[in-house]
């Protein structure tokens, strides 16, 4: 079973914390609660949150985005790598990850 490196943040973090997951489906769907959206977040990196999430009315977790552009993600999320369609070790660096964060105004 494979594992990689990647941000997971939950309603309650700031700014998530950097561990490493298993990449089953299985787990990926107990870390985000349900089914697995996918958000493409820049060249290399997506987030994974559940896809019902704000019909099942899970807690806000961050705004994404910009103006018209943005909107909520609810529930505990994963910031995870993307290679084709695989996921892989996210490259981002954890302050990376802060920075974006803090520039969508979270």
């Amino acid at each position: 079973m494979s594992k990689v490196r990647c941000i997971i943040k939950r309603p309650d973090e700031e700014f998530g914390h950097v561990t490493n997951i298993s990449v089953t489906l299985k787990n990926l769907q107990n870390t985000v609660g349900g089914h697995i959206e996918v958000i493409d977040l820049c060249p290399g990196a997506v987030i994974l949150c559940n896809e019902n999430g704000k019909i099942d009315g899970l807690d806000e977790n961050f705004w994404m985005g910009f103006g018209k552009l943005s909107d909520i993600v609810v529930g505990t999320v994963i910031v995870i790598g993307l290679k084709g369609e695989e996921f892989t070790d996210l490259t981002m660096s954890f302050g990376q990850w802060k920075s974006i964060l803090r520039e969508w105004g979270n």
